[in-house]
């Protein structure tokens, strides 16, 4: 997979991308994330992006054409048109449903918004889809962007050691994840639950799933609800 994230703040998208996980990834070549700087493509001498909004108002609007040539000279690297997504307050909030879309996609770019935003006829012309990661207001899409790259890069081939990684986690099945332990056996008085030491795949399944059904339904009765839901559907 590729990921590219057009941004004006590209070190901001880079110092967390380059780590972890996902930077190790990088470095071993299993997917590719590019930050362009959005200034490099402007035509102004002064290197601007920005302009004041018609009709007035408070602060700058990001201006069609720097978005708009970073865009092209990304599709003539891929020889296609990349998946577009803008991240912004005002696009469907993010979820692990739609990660797991996104990890299917051989080509994202990213636009991140900035100032009062972007001009709205390049939105018009390229993007695909808005998201948001939330209903609140970043100064940036940049935060948003590693957010949501994070989110997908993770289920992407070579990522992880195995699908396994992220399939028992929350969210992904429709629950959310179990309780885990480590050593020591006993840390304050509190064991593990003895079920954990028994090496009995089976009880140990069971186990963890009467933990998530217990998790959800306390922490998230909609999430425990649509579950059981579904879950009733798909016996009848």
């Amino acid at each position: 997979m590729r990921i590219d994230i057009a941004t004006l703040f590209p070190e901001m998208c880079e110092a967390i991308l380059s780590e972890s996980i996902v930077g190790r990834a990088r470095k071993k070549g299993e997917l590719e994330i590019y930050c362009h700087q959005i200034r490099d493509y402007t035509n102004d001498k002064h290197r601007r992006v920005d302009d004041i909004p018609y009709g007035g108002g408070m602060g700058m609007v990001m201006q069609a054409d720097p978005i708009y040539n970073c865009y092209n000279a990304v599709c003539e690297q891929l020889g296609a048109k990349p998946h577009t997504i803008y991240m912004t307050p005002k696009g469907s909030v993010f979820n692990q449903k739609k990660a797991v879309q996104l990890a299917q996609l051989d080509n994202i770019f990213l636009l991140c918004g900035h100032y009062e935003g972007v001009d709205q006829r390049i939105l018009d012309k390229i993007v695909d889809e808005e998201i948001s990661i939330g209903d609140y207001v970043l100064t940036g899409g940049e935060l948003p962007a590693a957010v949501l790259t994070d989110a997908v890069a993770r289920m992407c081939d070579g990522v992880l050691s195995s699908p396994e990684c992220f399939q028992d986690e929350s969210h992904f099945g429709g629950l959310l994840e179990y309780p885990q332990y480590t050593r020591p056996e006993i840390w304050q008085e509190e064991a593990v639950p003895s079920v954990l030491l028994s090496g009995h795949h089976k009880n140990i399944a069971e186990w963890r799933l009467k933990k998530s059904l217990e998790i959800t339904k306390e922490k998230r009765p909609d999430m425990y609800e649509a579950y059981i839901n579904n879950s009733e559907k798909c016996q009848k």
